[in-house]
C-alpha cells in the first residue's frame, strides 16, 4: 500500500492511498458478492444460490464496486492513517474525495482531511486577571453552622396550642374557582412548612393560628404571571383541614453539637475546618476563573486558522458529551429537544461558537507547553491512574490494563494542557477590580422602584 500526502491550503490535506494487491480487490469483489447474493434471484437458482460469475455476467462486475470500495477503504485507511500520521496532525474524521475501482488494476482512493493548524502565540507571560476575593467572612461559618444544624433538628409534636410560622404541618387541601375544582388544586397529607413561601399569596399566613382537627377556607389570588395560563390572576377558595402540627426543635451550637456532626471535640476546631475548607474551596474557584480569563486574552492575543471540518468535529463531540451528560440524567436527548422546543440543526448551530472556543483554548495551551518544554511524565500519569483506580474501587494494575497506550498519550497531552494553565496563572498579575461607577439619578427626578415579582412557588394546587 502507498500512502501520499499533499497538503492544501487552510489547515486540510488529502491523503492518495493507493492498494496495488489484485489478490486483496479480487477478495473485496468476492466479499461483496457474499454480502448481497440473498437479494439476487435468477430463473433456475435457488435464492442466494446464485453464482457470482453469473451476477457479473448478467449486471457486470460494477455492481459489486460500491460495497469492495467500502470494505477497502475500511481495511486499508487504518494503516494509511498511521503512515500520514508521521507527515501531518490529522484533526478530522476522512471525507472521501475521489475513488477508482477496476478489476485487474490498483485501487486508488483519496480522503480530505483537516490538518492541526500551527498557533502563532501572544505574549502569553505577565498577562493580567481579576482578583476574586477568597475570605470567609464569618456570617458565612454560620450560616453553614446553620445549614448542619437544620439537618439535624428533630420534629417534635405540637400538644395544646395553634400552629405558628415554622411550624411543620400536615394538611389536607382542596381548590376551587367560582366554585369548581381544577386539576392539581387537591392534595392529602401534604407536608408544608409555615414561612417557607412555597405556596402562593398569603396561603400559609391563613393556616398560623388553627389548631389540629380545625377545618377552614383560605383565599388567595394566583400570581399575574402563573405558569399555568388558566389559573392566572384569578382568586380562589381552598378548603383545608389540619391534620398535624409539629414543632422544629433545633440542636444548640456548642461544643456537644460539634462533636455529633464532626470528627472535632470543640465547636472552634469545627469553625476552623469548615473555614479552611471554605478557604481552599474558594482559592479553587478564583484560580480556574482566573485561567479562564488568562486563556480567553490568550486566545485573543493568538493567531490561528481553524479549519472547518476541525470544528465540525468537535461540534459533533460537544453534542455527543451534552446527549451523554442528560441521559446520565435519565433525559433522553430527543426528550430534551421537544422540551426545549428546538431541532438538531437549530442546537449544533448554538453550540458552535462554544466547540470553536474550545478548540482554540485547547491549542493554545497546548502551544505554551510547547513554549516552555512542559513534560508530563510516565509516573505523572500513574498518578492520574492511581486517583481514577481509587474513585472506582479498584487496583492500580486493573486500571492500568484498562487504558490503551494511545488513551495513556491522551492523558499526557491533556496534563500538559492543565499544566500550562498553571503556568500561565503563575506567570501572571492579579490586579483589583475595578469599582463600578454609579451614575446619580437627576435630582429633579426619581429613580423608579422596582416591581416586586409575584411569588410563584409551585405546589400550592399542583402538590
Amino acid at each position: 500500500m502507498n500512502v501520499n500526502v499533499e497538503k492544501l491550503e487552510k489547515n486540510l490535506a488529502n491523503i492518495t492511498v493507493t492498494v496495488p494487491d489484485t489478490e486483496v480487490i479480487e477478495a473485496a469483489i468476492t466479499k461483496a458478492y457474499h454480502k448481497v447474493k440473498n437479494q439476487v434471484t435468477m430463473p433456475g437458482f435457488r435464492k442466494g444460490k446464485v453464482p457470482q460469475k453469473m451476477i457479473e455476467k448478467q449486471y457486470g462486475v460494477e455492481v459489486f464496486y460500491e460495497d469492495a470500495a467500502n470494505f477497502l477503504i475500511s481495511d486499508s485507511y487504518p494503516d494509511a492513517y498511521d503512515e500520514a500520521s508521521k507527515e501531518i496532525e490529522i484533526v478530522s474524521s476522512p471525507q472521501i474525495q475521489d475513488i477508482q475501482l477496476e478489476r485487474g488494476k490498483d485501487f486508488v482512493y483519496v480522503v480530505q482531511v483537516a490538518v492541526k493548524p500551527e498557533v502563532t502565540l501572544g505574549e502569553y507571560k505577565g498577562l493580567e486577571y481579576t482578583k476574586t476575593d477568597t475570605s470567609v467572612p464569618e456570617e458565612e461559618i454560620d450560616k453553614e453552622l446553620e445549614r448542619v444544624r437544620e439537618l439535624n433538628s428533630r420534629r417534635v409534636p405540637v400538644d395544646g396550642r395553634a400552629a405558628k410560622e415554622g411550624d411543620i404541618v400536615d394538611i389536607d387541601f382542596e381548590g376551587f374557582i367560582d366554585g369548581k375544582d381544577f386539576q392539581g388544586g387537591k392534595a392529602e397529607g401534604y407536608i408544608l412548612t409555615l414561612g417557607s413561601h412555597s405556596f402562593i399569596d398569603t396561603f400559609e399566613d391563613q393556616i398560623a393560628g388553627h389548631s389540629v382537627g380545625d377545618e377552614f377556607d383560605v383565599n388567595v389570588t394566583f400570581p399575574a404571571e402563573y405558569q399555568a395560563e388558566d389559573l392566572a390572576g384569578k382568586p380562589a377558595v381552598f378548603k383545608v383541614k389540619l391534620n398535624d402540627i409539629k414543632s422544629k426543635e433545633l440542636p444548640e451550637i456548642d461544643d456537644e453539637f460539634a462533636s455529633e456532626v464532626s470528627e472535632f471535640d470543640t465547636l472552634e476546631e469545627y469553625k476552623e475546618d469548615i473555614r479552611k475548607k471554605f478557604q481552599e474551596r474558594k482559592e479553587a474557584e478564583a484560580k480556574s476563573t482566573a485561567q479562564n480569563e488568562l486563556v480567553a486574552k490568550l486566545v485573543e492575543a493568538s493567531q490561528m486558522d481553524i479549519p472547518d471540518p476541525m470544528l465540525d468535529a468537535q461540534v459533533q463531540q460537544s453534542a455527543q458529551d451534552f446527549a451523554m451528560r442528560m441521559e446520565s440524567q435519565g433525559i433522553q436527548f430527543d426528550q430534551y429537544l421537544n422540551l426545549v422546543g428546538q431541532t438538531p440543526e437549530k442546537f449544533l448551530e448554538d453550540i458552535r461558537p462554544h466547540a470553536l472556543q474550545t478548540i482554540q483554548q485547547r491549542l493554545v495551551l497546548e502551544a505554551v507547553a510547547k513554549a516552555e518544554n512542559i513534560e508530563v511524565t510516565d509516573e505523572m500519569v500513574d498518578e492520574e491512574l492511581q486517583k481514577m483506580a481509587d474513585s472506582y474501587g479498584m487496583e492500580l494494575d486493573k486500571m492500568k490494563e484498562m487504558i490503551s497506550d494511545k488513551e495513556k498519550e491522551g492523558m499526557k497531552v491533556d496534563l500538559a494542557v492543565s499544566k500550562a494553565a498553571d503556568f500561565l496563572f503563575d506567570n501572571a498579575v492579579g490586579v483589583e477590580p475595578k469599582e463600578e461607577v454609579k451614575e446619580e439619578a437627576p435630582a429633579a427626578e426619581e429613580a423608579p422602584k422596582e416591581e416586586q415579582a409575584p411569588e410563584e412557588a409551585a405546589a400550592e394546587p399542583e402538590a
